[in-house]
């Protein structure tokens, strides 16, 4: 019986981890001393460059802000290109008002900004153009309205409910809505084997979708015909806490492998 025990734990123990459980093993044990930095790289969004960060720590009074710092460059590396342009944002989670004017301020006088939260009280942050869009983000009903209501808009950030199903509703009702180029952010995305994380990587998957069945690289030299997402969505990014979603600029019809 000592025998088979031993046997057993010894199976166990050298038995092949499926990948999902070898990645999370990995990133545990990773080494937790980062490298120098190189000279000649300068990290975007520091806190002397990124105006966003600035005005959050400049902000002392007035409505609210509660951010994770490390936001701050993940929000100007992907919004940078789109200060000083006519644009629309929406922020799912109003909360204490106080991001409504950040946008505004980081954007510039052509952003017109919407804000939704359950809450009726979060009208008080209206004003100027900043508007206020009372409603449930995990309702389908609100979002069809949504979409009449506002058309063309070019960021949305999800910092409503924290919900993972109201995250996957909301990413589902709005990214078709969302403008060609335009950038789709959810943050405070928690914890792993998480619903929505779930959900993102299953959307990732079909990102990479070689189509079936799989056939060698050198067959699509002369263009290989997307699905409905690698035609219309041009990049999925994940950070700590956050996911990130790019719209394709331009509808992307075939991809290639020239030689």
């Amino acid at each position: 019986m000592d025998d088979a025990l031993t046997a057993a734990r010894e199976s166990a123990i050298t038995k092949p981890l499926q990948p999902y459980d070898r990645g999370c093993r990995y990133g545990e044990r990773f080494e937790s001393t980062a490298p120098a930095a190189s000279p000649a790289i300068t990290p975007a969004g520091t806190a002397s460059d990124n105006p966003l960060e600035a005005y959050f720590d400049a902000h002392r009074e007035g409505p609210g802000i509660w951010k994770w710092r490390h936001y701050f460059d993940i929000y100007h590396r992907h919004f940078a290109r789109f200060i000083g342009r006519p644009l629309t944002v929406l922020e799912v989670g109003v909360y204490s008002g106080g991001s409504l004017a950040m946008w505004l301020n980081y954007f510039g006088p052509e952003c017109r900004i919407y804000g939704v939260d359950i809450l009726e009280q979060c009208r008080e942050f209206e004003g100027g153009s900043a508007r206020v869009l009372i409603g449930n983000q995990g309702d389908r009903g609100f979002w069809r309205q949504v979409r009449e209501d506002v058309p063309n808009i070019d960021i949305i950030i999800d910092d409503g409910s924290h919900f993972p199903e109201h995250q996957i509703v909301t990413l589902e009702e709005v990214i078709p809505h969302l403008a060609a180029g335009g950038v789709y952010l959810c943050e405070d995305v928690y914890r792993r084997q998480q619903d929505f994380r779930r959900f993102v990587h299953g959307l990732s998957d079909v990102l990479s979708d070689f189509g079936p069945p799989c056939p060698g690289i050198a067959d699509f030299h002369d263009g290989m015909a997307v699905n409905g997402l690698q035609r219309h969505v041009h990049s999925i990014h994940q950070y700590p806490f956050v996911t990130v979603i790019e719209k394709a600029a331009l509808s992307v019809e075939e991809l290639t492998a020239p030689r």
